[in-house]
């Protein structure tokens, strides 16, 4: 019975101590942790919201770039962490889903708390030179005389650029070879050396390379046109109707951290958001800043494209690609 009490008094203690922490967050540097290296779309929407958040909140906010096995490292490093609000994630729909059926990884969906989106984009189908392909009926037309023959690069195993491909095999009944890579640029740096013939790739990692001429845009993936990217026509409307999948980025944070920890996190980066030149930058390399309406609508979003994303890795383990 002492002992109860006694380990009642120290949890007691221990959650007030947390809560008066928390009440003055932040109070030093945090570090805003990636699965993807420098130099992709993921790192340059890192970096734009990271020097922005850094001002709305007075403290450094520090890119940390974890690449590799699909983002899974990052994630379970953020997972890991101290619920604080001082290790927080950049992620996708993949860390609600997609990673447990891809990966051995240490986490769950329930491991995260979905904070705030920050942006929305269709990815853009991309072509090497090399390959001879330049509309979406080519590609078609091309991987059903040569099954098997074609290539498509992706940022890893289970990321949304790879999950796109499982969807266009799924929605074609083709079958294309994937080459996974541990990010957005090496894999449409593939591409554009001719290593690769294709790429479902994040928009920025792909303006890059469209903008330098290093390769072929043939079409969004996106159902309804884009506001940002209008000089695609999405795949629907290409010869692949029903095809629809768009990319999003979002913060999370580990399970546990405090309610007023993410209540700030999700004001701030409404603030964020709103400033005109985070709304440029962003625009101007093809990602559209789309906040969430609140916490809740976030979550349940994420959820709901993980769901999505656990769906088509499921498909992707019954296709040989």
């Amino acid at each position: 019975m002492i002992g109860a009490k006694k380990i009642l008094t120290a949890t007691v203690l221990l959650a007030a101590t947390v809560s008066a922490h928390a009440a003055g967050y932040p109070e030093r540097p945090i570090s805003l942790v990636i699965g993807f290296p420098p130099g992709g779309g993921a790192d340059n929407v890192a970096r734009v919201y990271a020097d922005h958040l850094a001002k709305v909140l007075d403290q450094p906010v520090i890119v940390e770039n974890r690449p590799g096995a699909g983002s899974t490292i990052a994630a379970g490093h953020v997972a890991r962490a101290k619920p604080d609000g001082y290790t927080i994630f950049m992620g996708n729909s993949s860390v609600m889903g997609s990673d447990n059926v891809l990966y051995k990884v240490s986490y769950t969906p329930e491991s995260f708390i979905p904070v705030a989106r920050l942006t929305t984009s269709p990815m853009i189908l991309i072509a090497s030179k090399k390959s001879g392909i330049n509309s979406v009926q080519d590609l078609l037309d091309r991987s059903e005389k040569e099954p098997g023959k074609l290539t498509f690069a992706s940022s890893g195993n289970g990321v949304i650029t790879h999950l796109a491909g499982v969807e266009f095999l799924r929605l074609s009944g083709r079958n294309l070879l994937h080459i996974p890579f541990k990010g957005g640029a090496p894999a449409t740096q593939s591409v554009a050396a001719g290593d690769t013939d294709i790429s479902f790739a994040t928009a920025p990692s792909a303006k890059a390379m469209i903008d330098t001429g290093k390769v072929k845009g043939l079409a969004i993936t996106s159902k309804a046109p884009s506001a940002v990217i209008n000089q695609f026509k999405p795949i629907d409307q290409s010869g692949l109707k029903g095809y629809d999948i768009t990319n999003w980025w979002g913060v999370f944070v580990p399970a546990g951290t405090p309610q007023n920890v993410t209540n700030t996190l999700f004001t701030a980066t409404g603030k964020v958001l709103a400033e005109s030149a985070v709304k440029k930058n962003l625009t101007t390399n093809f990602e559209e800043v789309n906040p969430s309406e609140s916490q809740v609508a976030f979550a349940q979003f994420a959820r709901e494209e993980g769901k999505l994303g656990l769906d088509l890795a499921r498909a992707s383990l019954q296709t040989k690609n």
